[in-house]
């Protein structure tokens, strides 16, 4: 389960890490919850006059294609990959409309004796990095603008992960983007690529419960319970 995400480096910071225009990243985002647009990254068809990957803009809660209500978006925040291909909801945007949505962490929620804490897992570097992603257009009625959506696929927890939660978001290498967004690429190859992220070193700290309500998108979300974040050791399992 992923269910919240930050994005606080800034739009040319984050434009030269993935090496795509046109992200548009207008300011640090330290809380992104579902429903809400953010940047993502999608393949062109080389016919256009920018072809390849480029930047866009997406809302998480996948809606199908073939669905009635936009409404269903709010239950398909996330895509299990181990059956994404062939589930209903998900076939069509796994065999055709992949996507990548940047991040620089992730939270998750350890079950405790004394309620779920949340944790901050980011990269050791702090650099920013790519979920895989399923993307979607709907259409309401003909005519009418198309709604973009997306959603993140998980994958079993690594060793790391483990004692915070059972599953975690899949993190595509750099050098296994290009093959994730490339319309070309088998679906067996694809599934290949979707086991749990071992490439780099993670590290992760506990933070408040501020970042429980989607309605708080601010430093504070990084912040330990007791006080300021860089007061903390990470959080070693």
């Amino acid at each position: 389960m992923c269910g919240r995400y930050t994005l606080t480096v800034d739009q040319e910071a984050l434009q030269v890490a993935l090496g795509v225009q046109g992200l548009v990243h207008p300011r640090p985002r330290y809380n992104i919850a579902p429903s809400q647009e953010v940047p993502a990254v999608i393949h062109r068809a080389s016919s256009d006059t920018e072809g390849g990957a480029v930047g866009t803009t997406l809302r998480w809660g996948l809606v199908p294609f073939w669905a009635d209500d936009p409404s269903i978006g709010h239950r398909l925040i996330n895509a299990r990959s181990e059956t994404a291909h062939e589930k209903p909801s998900f076939r069509n945007a796994f065999r055709r409309r992949r996507c990548l949505i940047p991040a620089d962490g992730f939270f998750e929620w350890k079950k405790t004796p004394g309620g779920k804490r949340p944790f901050w897992i980011h990269m050791e570097s702090r650099e920013p990095f790519t979920f895989a992603g399923l993307a979607e257009r709907w259409t309401a009625a003909e005519g009418e603008e198309p709604l973009e959506t997306f959603a993140i696929l998980t994958a079993d927890a690594n060793e790391f992960l483990r004692p915070i939660h059972d599953r975690m978001p899949v993190i595509l290498s750099a050098e296994d983007r290009e093959r994730w967004l490339d319309p070309d690429t088998p679906v067996d190859d694809l599934r290949r690529l979707l086991g749990s992220f071992s490439a780099g070193p993670l590290a992760a700290r506990e933070v408040s419960i501020r970042v429980n309500s989607p309605g708080n998108d601010d430093p504070g979300c990084l912040e330990p319970p007791g006080g300021p974040a860089d007061g903390l050791p990470l959080f070693d399992p």
